[in-house]
Protein backbone atom coordinates (compact mmCIF):
# COMPACT_ATOMS: atom_id res chain seq x y z
CA UNK A 1 0.00 0.00 0.00
CA UNK A 2 1.33 3.41 -1.51
CA UNK A 3 1.89 6.04 2.12
CA UNK A 4 1.49 8.52 -0.37
CA UNK A 5 0.45 8.77 -4.17
CA UNK A 6 1.21 12.55 -5.61
CA UNK A 7 -0.63 13.65 -8.57
CA UNK A 8 0.21 16.61 -10.91
CA UNK A 9 3.07 17.74 -12.88
CA UNK A 10 6.50 16.04 -13.46
CA UNK A 11 8.63 17.93 -16.01
CA UNK A 12 12.66 19.14 -16.68
CA UNK A 13 13.72 21.92 -14.89
CA UNK A 14 16.47 23.51 -16.99
CA UNK A 15 18.58 25.68 -14.13
CA UNK A 16 21.34 27.51 -14.59
CA UNK A 17 24.04 26.12 -12.97
CA UNK A 18 26.91 28.74 -14.31
CA UNK A 19 28.01 30.60 -17.12
CA UNK A 20 30.67 29.77 -19.97
CA UNK A 21 33.74 31.37 -20.80
CA UNK A 22 31.38 33.42 -23.72
CA UNK A 23 29.32 34.67 -20.86
CA UNK A 24 26.66 31.89 -21.98
CA UNK A 25 24.26 30.73 -19.60
CA UNK A 26 24.51 27.15 -18.84
CA UNK A 27 21.69 24.84 -18.07
CA UNK A 28 21.10 21.46 -16.79
CA UNK A 29 18.07 19.28 -17.75
CA UNK A 30 17.04 18.12 -14.04
CA UNK A 31 14.25 16.08 -13.22
CA UNK A 32 11.32 18.17 -11.30
CA UNK A 33 7.72 18.89 -11.03
CA UNK A 34 6.65 19.66 -7.38
CA UNK A 35 4.42 16.94 -6.84
CA UNK A 36 6.97 14.54 -8.65
CA UNK A 37 9.48 15.94 -5.91
CA UNK A 38 7.49 15.31 -3.31
CA UNK A 39 6.62 11.54 -4.35
CA UNK A 40 10.80 11.18 -4.47
CA UNK A 41 11.62 13.27 -1.07
CA UNK A 42 9.09 10.68 0.60
CA UNK A 43 10.78 7.63 -0.81
CA UNK A 44 14.30 8.61 -0.39
CA UNK A 45 13.22 9.02 3.27
CA UNK A 46 11.41 5.52 3.60
CA UNK A 47 8.24 6.35 2.71
CA UNK A 48 6.19 4.05 0.38
CA UNK A 49 5.28 6.40 -2.79
CA UNK A 50 3.38 6.80 -6.09
CA UNK A 51 3.22 8.86 -8.68
CA UNK A 52 0.16 10.16 -11.08
CA UNK A 53 1.22 12.11 -14.14
CA UNK A 54 1.63 12.46 -17.55
CA UNK A 55 4.75 13.13 -20.06
CA UNK A 56 4.68 13.15 -23.55
CA UNK A 57 6.58 9.96 -25.94
CA UNK A 58 10.00 11.76 -26.19
CA UNK A 59 13.40 11.61 -24.47
CA UNK A 60 12.60 13.70 -21.74
CA UNK A 61 9.60 11.91 -20.73
CA UNK A 62 11.90 8.26 -20.75
CA UNK A 63 14.23 10.01 -18.80
CA UNK A 64 11.76 10.87 -16.15
CA UNK A 65 9.77 7.88 -15.65
CA UNK A 66 13.20 6.06 -15.22
CA UNK A 67 14.13 8.62 -12.39
CA UNK A 68 10.83 7.51 -10.47
CA UNK A 69 11.76 4.15 -10.73
CA UNK A 70 15.21 4.58 -10.04
CA UNK A 71 13.86 6.10 -6.64
CA UNK A 72 11.80 3.61 -5.93
CA UNK A 73 8.85 5.87 -6.79
CA UNK A 74 5.35 3.48 -8.38
CA UNK A 75 5.04 4.58 -11.99
CA UNK A 76 2.25 2.66 -12.71
CA UNK A 77 -0.10 5.95 -12.90
CA UNK A 78 2.67 7.56 -15.16
CA UNK A 79 0.83 8.22 -18.85
CA UNK A 80 2.31 9.31 -21.80
CA UNK A 81 0.50 11.32 -24.30
CA UNK A 82 1.13 13.25 -27.33
CA UNK A 83 2.00 16.69 -26.32
CA UNK A 84 5.89 16.78 -25.37
CA UNK A 85 6.83 16.63 -21.54
CA UNK A 86 6.71 20.00 -19.42
CA UNK A 87 9.83 21.97 -18.94
CA UNK A 88 10.21 24.90 -17.08
CA UNK A 89 13.65 27.54 -17.13
CA UNK A 90 14.70 27.98 -13.86
CA UNK A 91 17.41 30.86 -13.45
CA UNK A 92 19.00 31.51 -10.10
CA UNK A 93 20.30 34.71 -8.82
CA UNK A 94 22.99 35.35 -6.27
CA UNK A 95 21.48 34.23 -3.60
CA UNK A 96 20.13 31.37 -4.31
CA UNK A 97 16.66 32.46 -5.37
CA UNK A 98 14.75 31.54 -8.23
CA UNK A 99 12.73 32.68 -11.26
CA UNK A 100 10.60 30.10 -13.47
CA UNK A 101 9.36 30.03 -17.03
CA UNK A 102 7.13 27.68 -18.48
CA UNK A 103 6.83 25.55 -21.35
CA UNK A 104 3.79 23.68 -20.46
CA UNK A 105 3.25 20.30 -22.22
CA UNK A 106 1.43 17.21 -21.55
CA UNK A 107 1.23 17.07 -17.89
CA UNK A 108 -1.78 19.71 -18.68
CA UNK A 109 -3.58 17.03 -20.23
CA UNK A 110 -4.02 14.29 -17.88
CA UNK A 111 -7.65 13.41 -18.02
CA UNK A 112 -10.12 12.02 -15.03
CA UNK A 113 -9.95 8.27 -16.93
CA UNK A 114 -6.71 8.24 -16.68
CA UNK A 115 -6.50 8.58 -12.60
CA UNK A 116 -5.84 5.30 -11.21
CA UNK A 117 -8.64 5.30 -8.40
CA UNK A 118 -7.51 2.03 -6.92
CA UNK A 119 -4.12 3.11 -6.58
CA UNK A 120 -5.27 6.20 -4.47
CA UNK A 121 -7.72 4.21 -2.63
CA UNK A 122 -4.84 2.36 -1.06
CA UNK A 123 -2.79 5.37 -0.30
CA UNK A 124 -2.42 7.29 3.07
CA UNK A 125 -2.01 10.55 1.67
CA UNK A 126 -2.79 12.12 -1.74
CA UNK A 127 -0.89 15.13 -2.33
CA UNK A 128 -1.02 17.48 -4.93
CA UNK A 129 0.06 21.36 -5.82
CA UNK A 130 -1.54 24.17 -7.33
CA UNK A 131 0.13 24.14 -10.81
CA UNK A 132 -2.28 21.40 -11.74
CA UNK A 133 -5.23 23.85 -11.20
CA UNK A 134 -3.60 26.42 -13.56
CA UNK A 135 -5.91 25.02 -16.44
CA UNK A 136 -6.02 22.47 -19.41
CA UNK A 137 -7.63 18.53 -18.27
CA UNK A 138 -5.38 18.56 -15.54
CA UNK A 139 -7.46 21.13 -13.61
CA UNK A 140 -10.72 18.66 -13.22
CA UNK A 141 -8.90 16.32 -13.12
CA UNK A 142 -6.85 17.03 -9.73
CA UNK A 143 -10.17 18.35 -7.88
CA UNK A 144 -11.88 14.87 -9.28
CA UNK A 145 -8.67 12.65 -7.64
CA UNK A 146 -8.72 14.64 -4.45
CA UNK A 147 -12.61 14.57 -4.06
CA UNK A 148 -12.35 10.84 -4.91
CA UNK A 149 -9.37 10.68 -2.21
CA UNK A 150 -11.79 12.20 0.49
CA UNK A 151 -14.60 9.87 -0.37
CA UNK A 152 -12.70 6.72 0.48
CA UNK A 153 -10.79 8.03 3.58
CA UNK A 154 -7.70 9.25 2.33
CA UNK A 155 -5.83 12.04 3.83
CA UNK A 156 -5.11 15.20 1.73
CA UNK A 157 -1.82 17.19 1.62
CA UNK A 158 -1.92 20.12 -0.82
CA UNK A 159 1.15 22.59 -1.31
CA UNK A 160 -0.34 25.77 -2.67
CA UNK A 161 2.88 26.68 -4.77
CA UNK A 162 2.30 29.90 -6.51
CA UNK A 163 3.94 30.47 -9.68
CA UNK A 164 2.62 33.69 -11.34
CA UNK A 165 4.43 32.87 -14.77
CA UNK A 166 1.27 30.41 -15.14
CA UNK A 167 -1.42 32.81 -14.17
CA UNK A 168 -3.62 35.25 -16.49
CA UNK A 169 -3.98 37.54 -13.09
CA UNK A 170 -3.33 36.93 -9.28
CA UNK A 171 -6.98 37.47 -8.31
CA UNK A 172 -7.48 33.93 -10.50
CA UNK A 173 -5.11 32.30 -9.06
CA UNK A 174 -6.38 33.03 -5.45
CA UNK A 175 -9.54 31.96 -6.15
CA UNK A 176 -8.43 28.34 -7.61
CA UNK A 177 -5.81 28.23 -5.10
CA UNK A 178 -8.64 28.47 -2.54
CA UNK A 179 -10.90 26.12 -3.82
CA UNK A 180 -9.97 23.06 -2.35
CA UNK A 181 -8.95 24.27 0.95
CA UNK A 182 -12.25 22.51 2.23
CA UNK A 183 -11.02 19.12 1.42
CA UNK A 184 -7.38 19.15 2.32
CA UNK A 185 -5.96 17.42 5.89
CA UNK A 186 -1.77 18.74 5.81
CA UNK A 187 -1.27 22.25 3.81
CA UNK A 188 1.89 23.51 3.29
CA UNK A 189 2.56 26.96 2.25
CA UNK A 190 5.36 29.75 1.88
CA UNK A 191 5.94 33.10 3.99
CA UNK A 192 4.87 34.40 0.08
CA UNK A 193 1.74 32.50 -0.30
CA UNK A 194 0.20 32.88 3.15
CA UNK A 195 -0.91 36.57 2.46
CA UNK A 196 -2.51 35.22 -0.77
CA UNK A 197 -4.67 33.10 1.04
CA UNK A 198 -5.27 34.52 4.21
CA UNK A 199 -4.80 38.11 3.93
CA UNK A 200 -2.08 38.33 6.45
CA UNK A 201 1.44 37.98 6.61
CA UNK A 202 1.53 37.28 10.21
CA UNK A 203 2.56 33.52 10.75
CA UNK A 204 0.24 33.00 13.53
CA UNK A 205 -2.21 34.89 12.81
CA UNK A 206 -2.58 33.82 9.21
CA UNK A 207 -2.32 29.59 10.28
CA UNK A 208 -4.98 30.56 13.02
CA UNK A 209 -7.33 31.25 9.52
CA UNK A 210 -6.26 28.14 7.57
CA UNK A 211 -7.26 26.23 10.98
CA UNK A 212 -10.81 27.94 10.84
CA UNK A 213 -11.29 26.88 7.55
CA UNK A 214 -11.02 23.18 8.75
CA UNK A 215 -7.50 22.38 7.88
CA UNK A 216 -5.83 20.00 10.92
CA UNK A 217 -2.06 20.39 10.14
CA UNK A 218 -0.62 23.84 9.03
CA UNK A 219 3.12 24.20 7.82
CA UNK A 220 4.41 27.06 7.03
CA UNK A 221 8.03 27.51 5.27
CA UNK A 222 9.89 30.73 6.10
CA UNK A 223 13.20 29.90 3.62
CA UNK A 224 16.32 30.13 5.87
CA UNK A 225 14.65 30.91 8.92
CA UNK A 226 12.75 27.67 9.60
CA UNK A 227 9.33 26.45 9.45
CA UNK A 228 5.85 27.30 11.38
CA UNK A 229 3.07 24.62 12.40
CA UNK A 230 -0.43 24.68 13.45
CA UNK A 231 -2.18 22.24 15.21
CA UNK A 232 -5.13 23.07 16.04
CA UNK A 233 -4.68 25.25 19.05
CA UNK A 234 -1.02 25.16 19.34
CA UNK A 235 1.47 26.94 17.22
CA UNK A 236 5.02 27.02 16.84
CA UNK A 237 8.31 27.45 15.01
CA UNK A 238 11.32 26.06 14.38
CA UNK A 239 14.68 27.41 13.25
CA UNK A 240 16.00 26.63 10.52
CA UNK A 241 19.49 24.80 9.52
CA UNK A 242 22.32 27.14 8.28
CA UNK A 243 23.76 25.92 5.08
CA UNK A 244 25.94 27.01 2.39
CA UNK A 245 22.94 27.49 -0.93
CA UNK A 246 23.77 26.50 -3.92
CA UNK A 247 20.33 26.83 -4.64
CA UNK A 248 16.53 26.40 -3.24
CA UNK A 249 15.15 24.59 -5.91
CA UNK A 250 13.09 21.66 -4.12
CA UNK A 251 13.51 22.79 -1.08
CA UNK A 252 10.41 23.41 0.08
CA UNK A 253 9.05 20.04 -1.92
CA UNK A 254 12.06 18.26 0.18
CA UNK A 255 10.36 19.45 3.51
CA UNK A 256 6.99 18.19 2.99
CA UNK A 257 7.68 15.05 1.46
CA UNK A 258 9.97 14.47 4.90
CA UNK A 259 7.31 15.75 7.23
CA UNK A 260 5.11 13.27 5.13
CA UNK A 261 7.48 10.13 5.50
CA UNK A 262 7.72 10.67 9.31
CA UNK A 263 3.90 10.94 9.87
CA UNK A 264 3.10 7.94 7.92
CA UNK A 265 5.71 6.13 10.17
CA UNK A 266 3.25 7.19 12.98
CA UNK A 267 1.81 3.78 14.33
CA UNK A 268 -1.65 5.37 15.57
CA UNK A 269 -1.96 6.72 12.04
CA UNK A 270 -0.58 10.43 10.49
CA UNK A 271 -2.76 12.27 12.42
CA UNK A 272 -4.44 10.26 15.09
CA UNK A 273 -3.39 11.61 18.33
CA UNK A 274 -1.04 13.82 16.95
CA UNK A 275 0.96 16.34 19.93
CA UNK A 276 2.68 19.30 19.34
CA UNK A 277 5.87 17.83 20.74
CA UNK A 278 6.22 15.35 18.39
CA UNK A 279 5.14 17.47 15.33
CA UNK A 280 8.23 19.62 16.31
CA UNK A 281 10.31 16.75 16.13
CA UNK A 282 9.02 16.04 12.87
CA UNK A 283 9.44 19.35 11.95
CA UNK A 284 13.24 19.71 12.94
CA UNK A 285 13.79 16.56 10.68
CA UNK A 286 12.32 18.28 8.09
CA UNK A 287 14.21 21.36 8.16
CA UNK A 288 17.60 19.34 8.24
CA UNK A 289 16.49 17.75 4.96
CA UNK A 290 15.61 20.88 3.28
CA UNK A 291 18.67 22.44 3.98
CA UNK A 292 20.52 19.56 2.88
CA UNK A 293 18.71 19.98 -0.58
CA UNK A 294 19.30 23.57 -0.55
CA UNK A 295 23.01 22.58 -0.27
CA UNK A 296 23.26 20.92 -4.07
CA UNK A 297 22.01 22.14 -7.30
CA UNK A 298 18.85 21.13 -8.88
CA UNK A 299 15.75 19.55 -6.74
CA UNK A 300 15.71 15.72 -7.09
CA UNK A 301 19.32 14.96 -7.45
CA UNK A 302 19.82 17.18 -5.26
CA UNK A 303 17.33 15.16 -2.26
CA UNK A 304 18.97 13.34 0.81
CA UNK A 305 18.43 9.77 1.27
CA UNK A 306 17.62 8.69 5.38
CA UNK A 307 20.88 7.18 5.41
CA UNK A 308 22.45 11.16 4.97
CA UNK A 309 20.16 12.74 7.37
Amino acid sequence: MPDITAIGEILIDLTQTGVNEARVPVLAANPGGAPANVAVAAARLGAEAAFIGKVGADGFGAYLTSVLKENRVDVSGLRTGEAATTMAIVSVDASGERDFRFVRGADADLTCGEVDLELVGRSRFLHFGSVSLTGGEARQTTLYAVEEARRRGVLVSYDPNYRQALWPSQEEAVAWMKRPLPLVDVLKLSDEELPLLTGTEDPEDGTALLREMGIPLVLLTLGGEGACYRLGESFGRVDGVKTTVADTNGAGDTFLGAVLSRLCRRPAGPLEGLTAGELEEIVVFANRAAAKTCSRSGAIPAMPTLEEL
